[in-house]
């Protein structure tokens, strides 16, 4: 089903006070409770660095654990809430028993690669899928998707229908701000779907306003592609945000567009891991527009996630 809308968040940050944190979680929920979307997600904030010789443009803090932020205080937003976790980092033990817990919540996993290659991983993806197996009936599992690895090794469609064939239903990509990527990859993937008769999975199109040049380094710091000219466009902008956000609502139109014409169910997830209060406010604002967008070309319902 085509039009699913989610919501992208980070915990707080470790050190921060107990008060604080009930505080931005209350905040958190008055922003979410009248947005239309399908899921929250919350992310996993893991430490890159070995992935790269680069300096990191923020230095790195500890968040709080996902799945204790959204179950203590989250409980309220009654959608269902998606839980990254690097299964990497965990034993086949404690990965058994945060599913278990999971269930009892109703959250739903998407497992995620460890921070860099030379991390020594403790359960690999393939095996966290076969233990998440054991709750196949009360649950769907998602995974992360990269356009840009696509784009250097032209491979992405067979590790999507490799994860799926694990039992992965859905696959949040990376953000977007290289709308070529993401159409090559779509197109890629329904060709090789339709090759070998396979059911294509859901792709969720991560899109994110970016308000300051050192936001823009820093997503090309996470690897996300940039094209020189829209880069050139934010970095010239009288205000890089409500740019930003013009580009986003654009690229969700261009998507919308192309990927209704292809065989592969789509939607987006709108993220939101700044702290400006005008950046987070911009979210909100997208996450509207593009349902409207989505509900005036017929192509969205509410579309929460189905297990079974």
């Amino acid at each position: 089903m085509s039009g699913i809308l989610t919501y992208g968040i980070t915990p707080p940050k470790e050190e921060t006070p107990p008060e604080r944190v009930a505080e931005i979680a209350a905040r958190t929920m008055n922003r979410l409770v009248p947005l239309d979307i399908d899921a929250l997600i919350v992310y996993d904030v893991q430490d890159e660095s070995d992935r790269t010789s680069a300096e990191r443009p923020f230095p790195f803090i500890n968040a709080l654990d996902p799945f204790q932020f959204a179950s203590n205080h989250l409980k309220d937003l009654k959608i269902p809430k998606i839980i990254y976790r690097p299964a990497g980092k965990f034993s086949e033990q404690e990965l058994t028993s945060w599913l278990h817990r999971l269930e009892e919540e109703n959250f739903y996993p998407v497992f995620v690669g460890v921070p860099s290659p030379n991390y020594q991983v403790k359960t690999s993806l393939p095996h966290a899928y076969q233990i998440w197996k054991n709750h196949e009936d009360t649950s769907v599992v998602g995974a992360v998707t990269i356009p840009e690895r696509h784009a250097k090794l032209k491979d992405e469609d067979s590790r999507i229908l490799q994860k799926a064939a694990c039992g992965v239903s859905y696959f949040v990509s990376q953000c977007v701000f290289n709308v070529d990527y993401a159409k090559q990859m779509i197109e890629d993937l329904c060709r090789t779907c339709r090759d070998q008769q396979i059911t294509p999975p859901t792709i969720i199109f991560t899109l994110t306003a970016c308000g300051s040049e050192k936001t823009l380094h820093f997503m090309e710091w996470l690897g996300i592609h940039v094209p020189e000219d829209l880069k050139v466009e934010l970095k010239n902008a009288e205000n890089m945000l409500e740019k930003s956000v013009n580009v986003c609502l654009d690229i969700a139109e261009e998507l919308t567009a192309f990927c209704s014409e292809q065989c592969i169910p789509f939607g987006f997830n709108i993220e939101s891991v700044a702290i400006r209060k005008d950046e987070i406010e911009a979210s909100i604002y997208m996450v509207n527009a593009i349902g409207t967008m989505l509900s005036a070309k017929g192509i969205r319902q509410t579309a929460a996630l189905s297990v079974g």
